[in-house]
């Protein structure tokens, strides 16, 4: 494999021949041209370029027209100009407006590769931290939620409203639901989105550290402090961060977050210096801070400073449809994680995952996919590989009720066990389902695997008519 593709444009016959030898012999691959039109026609079609090599005076096309024309490009090409001895205040001039390097004529050859190796490293390096770049932007970007439900896409449109904006967001969801993957997709999509995504869960944090962690604190201020340390909102300055489960803070912590709020400064903990910070704040929580508010358990004033923006994410029960994307996506995931080919879900599959009430929401059918994709041994994944808690559903219907007799066709009964008592699992069931979809019968007829028609039949049968006005 060449060590790099080097473009030389050297209208001289003799010089030319003497560069393209000197790096074919350590491993270049070499592509000459004694025409600077013919040569930029050359890497115009063609991208593996590493560097253009090129004299700076020369027929019809100078070095400086070459090197315009490459710096106009995409794809990160270095430019090295050689140059004869006179014409150094040349190239030290073209190298303010461009160009990355120069030697002056009679070139010496050793020193032209060591400049060539350097040059090409340098390219690749780039090329490298560009593509980690564009993986970090795939991972926590806003074309990585996964969902196609009307919820999502009512997430989805928040998000492109809010992002490029300097409000503060407040995003409430229960716990599994992705509330950090909201969050730095706004800061993905913001203007803050080249400088630090800094998250932070305050329930993680014990209670006597949160304040040093968040605020900082100066050295000698408390026991072990033996240095200056910078807090976290100064590690985020220019930058957005993210303070999960925002409920655990001690009323006294939120009455100096709303100050940081308000001042946009901060105390280090022992310091009397106010800290200027630039800093967006996102915020979460899977608690009613209403409620909390009501008890005298979180400030009012913080509340409404925090809730100038607020994102409502829905726990996985009531985005149903999202659940076949979203378990595709983290099949094909762990596929290339855990090296497996696996490629298909079984319908079966599907229908149970649908039917799960997932109190974990999606970490906790991310979780699911992972251990059948670990487990699965052919090209599909198979009923055998769900969990226990999940393989009830390929046998009976959603949430215990025995799908045969939701569909019309009576079981047959345990002996013993009259066939009233099979209705009233049937019922129960329903009820079940319309309470986990807060009443929605589109949703809670596809959590149980029946038409709406029949859904409806079955109500009307049961005689539930209180459940009935209930959900209209």
């Amino acid at each position: 494999m060449a060590l790099g593709s080097i473009l030389i444009l050297e209208d001289e016959e003799e010089n030319l021949r003497s560069l393209t030898r000197a790096l074919e012999k350590v491993g270049y691959e070499v592509h000459p041209f004694q025409r600077p039109d013919e040569g930029m026609a050359y890497f115009k079609t063609h991208d593996s370029v590493d560097l253009v090599l090129t004299d700076l005076r020369m027929p019809g096309m100078d070095g400086m027209e070459v090197l315009r024309q490459v710096k106009q490009s995409e794809n990160s090409v270095g430019v090295l100009l050689i140059t004869a001895f006179g014409s150094v205040e040349s190239a030290v001039q073209a190298m303010k407006v461009g160009a990355d390097d120069y030697l002056a004529k009679p070139v010496d050859l050793y020193e032209l590769r060591r400049r060539v190796q350097a040059l090409v490293e340098k390219r690749r390096l780039k090329v490298e931290v560009d593509e980690l770049k564009a993986r970090l932007d795939e991972r926590f970007g806003f074309e990585n939620i996964v969902g196609n439900s009307d919820p999502m896409r009512e997430v989805f449109q928040q998000i492109r409203m809010v992002a490029p904006t300097r409000a503060t967001v407040f995003i409430q969801g229960e716990s599994g639901t992705g509330k950090e993957l909201i969050a730095n997709a706004i800061h993905q999509n913001s203007e803050r989105k080249r400088n630090r995504f800094l998250p932070i869960n305050c329930a993680a944090i014990p209670a006597n550290l949160i304040e040093s962690e968040l605020f900082g604190h100066e050295k000698g201020s408390f026991t072990g402090a033996d240095k200056a340390h910078a807090g976290k909102f100064e590690q985020a300055n220019g930058g957005t961060l993210f303070l999960d489960e925002i409920g655990e803070l001690s009323l006294d912590l939120q009455a100096k977050l709303l100050r940081v709020l308000e001042e946009r400064v901060v105390t280090r903990v022992g310091g009397t210096q106010p800290i200027p910070v630039d800093v967006r704040f996102i915020t979460a929580t899977h608690r009613d801070l209403t409620k909390m508010v009501q008890e005298s358990k979180f400030r009012e004033d913080l509340f409404y400073r925090l809730k100038v923006v607020e994102i409502v994410i829905p726990p996985l029960r009531e985005r149903l449809d999202d659940i076949p994307l979203l378990a595709h996506s983290f099949m094909a995931h762990f596929n290339r994680e855990h090296g497996k080919t696996i490629s298909s879900i079984h319908p079966e599959v599907l229908r149970a995952l649908g039917s799960y009430g997932w109190p974990g929401n999606v970490r906790e059918l991310k979780n699911v996919v992972e251990r059948m994709v670990i487990f699965g041994t052919g090209e599909e994944l198979l009923p055998r590989h769900l969990p226990p808690e999940l393989k009830a559903g390929t046998d009976a219907g959603p949430l215990g009720s025995p799908l045969s007799s939701l569909s019309g066709r009576r079981p047959f009964a345990e002996p013993g066990r009259p066939v009233q008592a099979l209705d009233e699992l049937e019922k129960q069931a329903i009820l079940r389902a319309l309470d986990q979809t807060h009443g929605n019968k589109t949703q809670a007829a596809r959590v149980l695997g029946i038409g709406i028609r029949t859904l409806h039949r079955k109500l009307k049968q049961y005689l539930v008519e209180e459940q009935e006005r209930s959900v209209q």
